[in-house]
């Protein structure tokens, strides 16, 4: 593998885009909510896309003005800011499909987000973790809960989506970003709150 395409991999499952990815590969998993109409779909994507990816870029990108500010986040407590922002912007979606009266599962996934971030930022203070690899966990987890609790069985997509979580763990070991355990911790940490309070709730 070489350093650009490990750079790409990374980008493309950014933890910032990942909950956009997982709701797109939902939407086409075969469960009962795949048969709403498009124009649903795309609302819900639009409040997703902008309450977990642009509002949380746009706060680290207003972040970095500051010359002080270290936008490689290699310290827990270069990461916790952003995590913090990344909470309150999740938790705004939760509302927002609160009140276009979205499926509950829509909410659900939005609040075990928020769990996990918030996690993530408590375990950050003291220890590295990978936020990649717990998006992607939280996304293996919420697959097979759901598969679990509906009967359904998307097993294409939840296989696709165990190998990108090699190839972005692959990746993210190439960049030197993380150690294996890091990666490790992080996955089992998403995918635990995923599944558990998906299939629990």
């Amino acid at each position: 593998m070489t350093k650009k395409l490990a750079q790409i991999i990374s980008f493309i499952f950014h933890p910032a885009l990942v909950p956009t990815l997982g709701f797109l590969l939902l939407f086409h998993s075969g469960f009962y909510f795949s048969f709403l109409n498009w124009e649903a779909k795309r609302f819900i994507l639009l409040i997703v896309l902008f309450s977990t990816a642009i509002l949380p870029l746009l706060a680290v990108a207003l972040l970095a003005l500051n010359p002080k500010f270290n936008l490689v986040f290699e310290t827990g407590s270069q990461r916790a800011l952003p995590m913090l922002f990344s909470a309150v912007f999740y938790y705004m979606g939760y509302v927002l499909l609160g009140r276009v009266n979205a499926y509950p599962v829509f909410k659900i996934l939005l609040i075990a987000s928020v769990l996990v971030i918030v996690g993530l930022l408590l375990v950050s203070l003291k220890w590295n973790i990978s936020s990649h690899m717990a998006a992607l966990g939280g996304l293996t987890g919420a697959l097979l809960s759901l598969s679990f609790r509906t009967g359904t069985n998307p097993i294409w997509i939840i296989v696709a989506v165990i190998l990108a979580s090699g190839l972005v763990a692959t990746a993210q070991l190439f960049l030197g970003r993380n150690k294996l355990w890091h990666l490790e911790a992080g996955y089992v940490f998403g995918f635990s709150v995923f599944y558990l309070v998906i299939y629990f709730i």
